[in-house]
């Protein structure tokens, strides 16, 4: 077996993507338009008529799609005959290749481009660079059975990755279900229940109220200080949540927020706005943007107006309210179907209805809930290890694979 450097240019014919005219495009219609948001086998969002597509620009089964702008991804090409834009090329073997051998081997060297790549904004690839690439490979033969070999091996591979996903998501949904059941129906399995009247959870333990929100806890928004003063913006020593700090609430395994915020506010700045200085315990729901994710603030902070924050009376636990609130996602989320703007509007916020037990079992729930999704949040954590291995797995093999460092034939 021989490995020799060749270049793309001498392996594939690179034919380049047709500018098509945005009055030619449709939202259906005979022919699929590859546009590069449609490389990762994403839903074709437009259409074009056979008439205004020419015979090169279309793209068949066996070539090799490379996006051209941004991260230079590349696909395996398989989803049938469809007509391929600017700004993406196509490679098609000239009988010295074997395409699949080369949709392995290629995005690595794409990859070295990329980071090679300067640009303060979209990273651009030319013709001439694809062409240029150089790279071994040995005779087509054996970049077939390299190619059949890393077609079988990857596909255990990912079809294992796909395995570990699924149960990633039963796990998260079984941790969802847990919030919901606990903070909805509480510890006692056999309490005699009564109709909630909410839509996220049908009965609540009888001895349980369920009443507006603002009964328990006092509603507060943020606000953003002028920024047109700039002495308002000196000497900023108030922690100050805004969406920025979103991130931290995202995967619902914080409890506490973190008190070094992005960015701080100063006392003139908090004294000539909306925006209040809240009490540790405060707790806090996203209402823009980033809906409906909540936590607790660990000391006194204030907040920008993204934010609906509750503060607890002496009959609410902060962190039951919580808990309450991550059991209402699904609520939240089902508000913004359809919405164009992505927020919980006050009437909203203010006509929320949450079951309260008494304080010393809203305590036990919280503590309950804060043992059994760390539990869970430890398998969740472990099973995306495991993939993270996988691929890593998947793509050192490929390496070995189309660099010649294993011999597939004996490993087949």
């Amino acid at each position: 077996m021989t490995w020799r450097e060749r270049r793309i240019a001498d392996l594939a014919e690179l034919v380049n993507g047709h500018p098509f005219e945005s009055a030619d495009f449709a939202d259906e219609g005979p022919i699929p338009l590859v546009r590069i948001r449609d490389i990762l086998n994403k839903p074709f969002q437009t259409f074009v008529s056979r008439e205004v597509v020419p015979e090169a620009a279309f793209v068949r089964d066996g070539d090799v799609v490379v996006g051209m702008d941004g991260d230079f991804n590349l696909v395996y090409w398989t989803r049938g005959p469809a007509a391929l834009n600017q700004r993406l090329c196509l490679l098609r073997s000239n009988g010295q290749a074997d395409t699949r051998f080369l949709a392995y081997a290629l995005p690595s060297h794409l990859k070295v481009i990329n980071d090679l790549t300067y640009s303060t904004t979209v990273k651009h690839l030319a013709s001439g660079q694809v062409r240029g690439i150089k790279m071994l490979a040995p005779d087509v033969s054996e970049q077939r059975a390299i190619a059949d070999y890393l077609d079988r091996e990857t596909a255990r591979i990912d079809a294992l990755m796909e395995e570990q996903q699924r149960l990633i998501e039963l796990l998260r949904e079984r941790r969802q279900s847990v919030i919901e059941s606990a903070a909805g129906h509480g510890l006692d399995g056999a309490a005699t229940t009564k109709a909630s009247g909410l839509s996220w959870v049908t009965a609540v333990p009888a001895h349980w109220v369920v009443a507006n929100i603002r009964r328990f806890a006092s509603m507060k928004t943020g606000h953003t200080p002028s920024r047109s003063k700039p002495d308002y913006w000196v000497d900023c020593t108030i922690p100050w949540f805004t969406l920025a700090d979103v991130w931290q609430l995202r995967d619902g395994k914080r409890t506490y927020l973190l008190d070094e915020t992005a960015n701080r506010i100063s006392p003139k700045g908090l004294e000539n706005s909306a925006a209040e200085l809240l009490p540790a315990g405060t707790v806090v729901l996203s209402r823009t943007a980033s809906v409906g994710f909540s936590g607790v603030m660990p000391v006194p902070m204030a907040t920008s107006q993204d934010f609906w924050n509750w503060v607890p009376g002496d009959e609410l636990d902060s962190i039951y309210l919580m808990w309450v609130l991550r059991a209402m996602q699904r609520e939240f989320r089902a508000l913004m179907i359809g919405s164009t703007h992505q927020t919980i509007y006050q009437p909203t916020a203010a006509a929320i209805r949450i079951p309260v037990p008494p304080l010393d079992e809203q305590r036990r729930i919280a503590a309950y809930l804060d043992e059994q999704t760390a539990k869970i949040d430890i398998l969740i954590a472990e099973t995306e290890r495991f993939v993270e291995l996988s691929r890593e797995r998947r793509s050192a093999l490929i390496t070995a694979a189309v660099t010649g460092q294993i011999d597939v034939r004996a490993a087949a």
